[in-house]
């Protein structure tokens, strides 16, 4: 699964739009041909401060469904259809929603829709093909792990630290994780990336122990209790998106956490990777050196692959070449 939007920019995308004038009236809109109806008009007689539009057959007769037969029909545009939305009028009108039902059939859909206890919208949600992304908390309650504690012995240095088109090159890992994660946390063991954590407000640990499970154990031990899933992040990976952390992340979310998720790319799988909380105990408990490959293997059946955009998203820096190289990328 990647993120939708270059998935919709892709190729022309056509549906239906739903949008109100306060205290009027509410429209169904074709995005193809412009037609709009009357699908909700306001009532001052309906009680409380929600659903106060009382429907209006006509628009899903004469609109509405016509439209949504179009689109469910349409062979030579885009897979993808977009509504926006689905909500209470739209619920409320039977054969509109057999309508829908049969578009989630015969396309794939993006549709924005209310989050409201009515039996319609939860049976969309409900279904086996769909996922759900909370857009007041897309990402949820996750959490990332920035795995920084690599010594860099055939780098020469600390590589970490290396210039990566201006700036060190672990500025690109906390650039691509800002402002996505519930909790997130370096974890290294050179002093130099602590200090430019603590300079840019990014929580850090800093410790002296020597193998990759003791990495993987004080990152989960960060996490607080309300940490659903948790990304283990390679900081050397520079090429790596904030697109595919997204897609990631949302992915997560959309799979309830219940997946371990890698990037990979064609044939190739790699990192990051998301762990759901019940592997962190597995995780705290990892043989020495082992890092959470040692799951994925005797799990294979849990994982899941996102596709990212490209290979070199994939690719680590071990030597100053692969910096070159990754470099003559950007």
């Amino acid at each position: 699964m990647r993120s939708l939007l270059p998935l919709l920019s892709a190729s022309p995308v056509f549906g239906i739009t739903t949008y109100a004038i306060p205290r009027r009236e509410v429209y169904l809109e074709e995005s193809r041909t412009g037609e709009r109806a009357v699908i909700g008009r306001f009532d001052e007689s309906i009680p409380g401060t929600e659903n106060r539009m009382r429907p209006v057959g006509e628009g899903f007769a004469q609109l509405g469904i016509p439209a949504l037969e179009r689109l469910a029909a349409s062979e030579s545009e885009s897979e993808w259809v977009f509504l926006d939305e689905i909500g209470y009028l739209e619920s409320v009108s039977p054969a509109y929603c057999e309508a829908i039902r049969r578009l989630f059939a015969a396309k794939r859909v993006a549709a924005v829709v209310r989050a409201q206890a009515l039996p319609f919208l939860e049976e969309i949600k409900g279904h086996e093909d769909v996922h759900v992304i909370d857009l007041d908390a897309p990402f949820g309650q996750q959490g990332c792990v920035i795995m920084a504690s690599g010594e860099g012995r055939r780098f020469g240095s600390n590589k970490l630290m290396a210039d990566f088109g201006g700036e060190p090159m672990i500025c690109r890992a906390l650039a691509a994780t800002e402002g996505i994660f519930a909790s997130r946390v370096v974890v290294t063991r050179h002093r130099d990336v602590e200090t430019l954590c603590r300079e840019r407000g990014v929580p850090v640990i800093l410790h002296d122990l020597p193998d990759r499970n003791d990495t993987v154990r004080l990152g989960i031990g960060y996490m607080g209790q309300e940490i659903v899933a948790c990304m283990f992040l390679p900081a050397d990976q520079p090429c790596l998106t904030r697109e595919t952390v997204e897609t990631m992340a949302l992915s997560a979310a959309a799979r309830e956490n219940t997946c371990i998720l890698r990037a990979g790319f064609g044939e190739r799988e790699g990192a990051p990777v998301i762990f759901p909380r019940r592997d962190f105990a597995d995780l705290v408990a990892l043989p020495k050196g082992k890092g959470g490959g040692a799951i994925m293997k005797r799990c294979p059946d849990r994982v899941r692959v996102i596709a990212a955009e490209s290979e070199a998203e994939l690719e680590d820096v071990d030597t100053r070449e692969d910096l070159i190289r990754l470099l003559s990328l950007l």
